[in-house]
């Protein structure tokens, strides 16, 4: 099995990481920070926002299984890229939307889909398509958070509905 690695920004990375952990094909998801001028950025730095980083999460995943470009979809039916530096009441620049690829073919995929969902939301789409810089994994304390935590409150009234939102909407893509 040959890995693959893309890096998704969608607000808060607990709500991508809960999501994309149920993603048959996906065989790891780390949350993390990257594009920002900081190296080693903490999440308090992070979250004060003049970092320059994104909260992200990174995904390892079988293309022989699931491709780039429905990852990218269900990216664009879990969060709202029509929204700039904001996800809900997430709000401050480490909340972008964004793409961030390593390798060009990525890039290439990604530039059609969001030029597709441009087309679908007339043009309004703020997600922004870069190369991963300066990428740094989050604390401990991040990982596989909403599977660890799924009644605190944040989990329980923003990342669970998203959670359903992605298993109605990609049933046939929820592992097993």
């Amino acid at each position: 099995m040959s890995l693959e690695t893309i890096t998704l920004g969608g607000g808060c990375f607990w709500c991508l990481e809960a999501v994309y952990e149920q993603v048959d094909g996906v065989a790891a998801v780390e949350s993390g920070y990257c594009n920002g001028h900081v190296a080693m950025p903490s999440y308090e730095q992070v979250c004060q926002g003049d970092t320059g980083h994104a909260e992200v999460v990174q995904l390892r995943f079988d293309p022989a299984v699931i491709g780039l470009r429905e990852l990218l979809e269900i990216f664009f039916t879990i969060h709202d890229p029509t929204t700039l530096n904001r996800q809900g009441n997430d709000v401050g620049p480490q909340y972008r939307s964004g793409i961030y690829w390593q390798q060009p073919a990525h890039e290439a995929i990604a530039r059609q889909v969001l030029d597709e969902c441009q087309a679908a939301l007339g043009g309004r789409v703020v997600t922004e398509l870069q190369p991963l810089a300066n990428y740094h994994r989050a604390e401990d304390y991040h990982q596989h958070y909403f599977a660890n935590h799924p009644h605190q409150g944040y989990c329980s009234f923003v990342v669970a509905p998203k959670v359903e939102k992605f298993r109605r909407s990609f049933a046939a893509r929820v592992k097993a």
